[in-house]
């Protein structure tokens, strides 16, 4: 291990410890009916899921529109009260704090959400930071969010993990260098998550906490 650097792993959230990617896709959807873009499916707003709200604009419209992401605030404020995490998501998080990893949220979500979303997955004791969008230029899928993450949190990258839901998360994490755990409850197939790059791939975080200690989680906690 480097002097004085942790062990860890980096979490993305929605998708990944929230279900809330179809959540985000009704929003997303409706905010682009909302400004004239009618052309945009629930199925475009979904293969985008993970990348950040400007980005994720420009990917599907070929521009900037600032009105489209500030719909899909408004949209998604009133579907907040239907969120909830995955099954035993508190109980994959305190596992791998036992085992000594430093657990940091990797979102391309805004700093307030990690006022909700911390409580959400029952993180209030065994998180110990966040990177969020405001702490990059440039978000998901580009390296820089779990680059940053891993310097401000002083992670040993060479024992840091990566997990996430999308293909995004699967290319930012490789970009970075870093190895990658991808879960298909996010709704990306399995062959998919592979294809982009995926270490390992389990189901939900319920899986991958039965096979936490077989897992890259594990070996980084092992050394």
């Amino acid at each position: 291990m480097t002097p004085d650097k942790r062990p860890g792993v980096l979490l993305d959230v929605d998708g990944t410890l929230l279900d809330t990617n179809y959540l985000q896709v009704l929003a997303w959807w409706q905010a682009f009916r909302d400004t004239g873009h009618d052309e945009v499916s629930m199925a475009d707003c979904h293969r985008s899921i993970g990348i950040a709200s400007e980005e994720l604009v420009v990917h599907l419209l070929g521009d900037a529109a600032d009105d489209v992401s500030e719909a899909k605030t408004r949209r998604y404020e009133p579907l907040r009260e239907l969120v909830a995490a995955f099954p035993r998501v508190d109980e994959l998080l305190a596992a791998c704090r036992e085992r000594g990893l430093a657990v940091v949220l990797a979102t391309s979500g805004e700093e307030s959400d990690l006022e909700w979303m911390v409580p959400a997955i029952g993180g209030e004791d065994v998180v110990d930071g966040a990177t969020t969008s405001a702490d990059v230029e440039s978000a998901k899928p580009a390296p820089d969010l779990l680059q940053t993450a891993v310097a401000d949190h002083g992670l040993d990258p060479r024992r840091t993990v990566a997990v996430g839901d999308t293909v995004w998360d699967v290319r930012a994490a490789r970009d970075a260098g870093l190895p990658c755990i991808a879960l298909t409850c996010g709704g990306i197939s399995r062959a998919e998550l592979e294809a982009a790059g995926a270490d390992e791939v389990y189901d939900t975080p319920a899986d991958l906490l039965d096979h936490l200690d077989d897992s890259l989680i594990g070996k980084a906690a092992r050394g």
